[in-house]
């Protein structure tokens, strides 16, 4: 499956019960972190669970082209020999990041402190996303960029040859934008400071420090002040990947709202800043247990079981849970459809600049499915229809969103006629075996041009 080819037509229909063990690919923003972190450190790095979706082997190609050897081992298992902060090597093509805002951003972040030049582009969605909100504070720094109007790809960048450290708060909950400054600030003489107003993912704080950088974490009445020492040799580590908490929403979900239900998705990462789904969801009613609680590699991990949970009732999620459960909210929207009463979603504007405009999407398909929505620009409600009620029986743009793809092929598990959506084909860039990974547990998602 390709995020960048001919449209690929996908059908979900009304299936018995989903059971199993559903092992989803690795963590999608630790691998990208993996690969970056290898990257910049002196020898090799060893990864195994690295997420193999397109993504992810864009950011492994875009290394390479700046210089790191990347080395696909197989089986999830890769190696990276880094060229050490500031060894960037300049590109000598343009860097195609695809479908990735993850990627392009962090690696923005990387090069911008560099005496080097380096062109970005990607697939139509990532091109019409706004690229200011890195590019600004990247400029802090001495970087240069010159993009479309709007600031959207594709975009030039032009690395400070002579790096000042910055302190920058972040205007909106945004862990790209944080992890963007980070790591600019490596290459910066001193101290390069980020205050965020609210928790966002901490996976390059977290990895950062287990590279061996200098870095600290307070929490202050101004928010969290996160002070990164500059110009650190990070070390090369071993890191073996949990699984995505963001692709197990779709397993899981889907065995809450599928009847007979009983879905263990083993070695998942629950990392506080990411979690906030699973928490929503047992709020909401859900049949749904964390077993075998552990650490790996710094960061939470549990084996987590979900069961049919027909008694679903509607909540308002806390929006300073928004940035903990970000792209999870088209799934969640799915799951509140056959919920009991209103779920309300607030404090979500970050929703309107994704992939796609994810509130504006998941809204016009669930209405078309026969679900109400309302909406706002930073709040959205979805009034649940009850297990059994909700009629679907309609076709969905995706809108080269694979959150939005996989949503509907979720929703049509359980609605009283099949869900299409026109492509499925962006599925790929994140969770590349979700199809024969639901069919093993029992769902019928067919492509529709096979």
């Amino acid at each position: 499956m390709s995020g960048h080819g001919t449209p690929i037509p996908m059908t979900s229909r009304k299936c018995g019960p989903l059971t199993g063990e559903a092992r989803v690919p690795g963590d999608k923003s630790i691998s990208h972190r993996s690969l970056i972190l290898g990257a910049l450190s002196v020898g090799e790095t060893r990864i195994s669970g690295l997420l193999e979706g397109q993504d992810v082997l864009d950011t492994a190609k875009a290394m390479r082209a700046f210089g790191a050897e990347v080395t696909d081992h197989g089986n999830g298992e890769w190696t990276v020999n880094g060229v050490g902060v500031g060894g960037f090597a300049e590109p000598e093509q343009v860097i195609d990041c695809g479908n990735s805002g993850t990627g392009v951003r962090l690696i923005m972040g990387c090069m911008a402190t560099s005496p080097i030049t380096a062109t970005f582009t990607g697939d139509a969605s990532l091109n019409s996303r706004p690229m200011g909100r890195v590019t600004d504070p990247l400029a802090l720094f001495g970087a240069q960029a010159f993009g479309r109007t709007g600031g959207r790809l594709p975009m030039t960048i032009v690395g400070a040859a002579n790096p000042v450290p910055v302190t920058y708060t972040v205007p909106v909950p945004s862990a790209q934008v944080k992890s963007a400054v980070l790591l600019a600030g490596l290459n910066a003489p001193g101290q390069t400071v980020v205050i965020e107003k609210e928790a966002t993912r901490d996976h390059t704080e977290r990895m950062l420090v287990g590279f061996g950088a200098d870095l600290t974490v307070e929490e202050t009445d101004a928010g969290r002040v996160i002070t990164l020492t500059g110009q650190p040799e990070l070390k090369p580590q071993t890191i073996v990947v949990p699984r995505d908490p963001s692709s197990a929403a779709f397993p899981v979900c889907a065995a809450l709202i599928t009847e007979g239900s009983d879905v263990l998705v083993p070695n998942i990462g629950l990392n506080p800043t990411r979690a906030g789904l699973f928490t929503t969801l047992r709020e909401m009613g859900a049949d749904l247990e964390y077993e075998n609680l552990r650490e790996e590699g710094g960061e939470p991990v549990a084996d987590l079981r979900a069961k049919f949970s027909p008694n679903l009732k509607g909540i308002e999620v806390p929006p300073d849970r928004a940035a903990s459960m970000i792209d999870e909210y088209p799934v969640l929207s799915v799951v509140a459809a056959f919920a009991e009463g209103q779920t309300v979603m607030k404090g979500v504007k970050e929703l309107r600049v994704k992939e796609s405009d994810r509130i504006d999407a998941m809204a016009k398909g669930l209405r078309a499915a026969g679900v109400t929505v309302d909406e706002g620009e930073d709040w959205w409600i979805v009034t649940g229809r009850g297990f059994g009620n909700v009629p679907g029986g309609v076709t969905v743009e995706s809108r080269l969103d694979h959150r939005i793809a996989m949503s509907f092929m979720v929703m049509g598990m359980a609605t009283e006629k099949p869900m299409r959506v026109d492509d499925g084909g962006p599925i790929a860039t994140s969770f590349p075996i979700f199809e024969p990974l639901m069919a093993s547990l029992g769902a019928q998602v067919s492509r529709d041009n096979s």
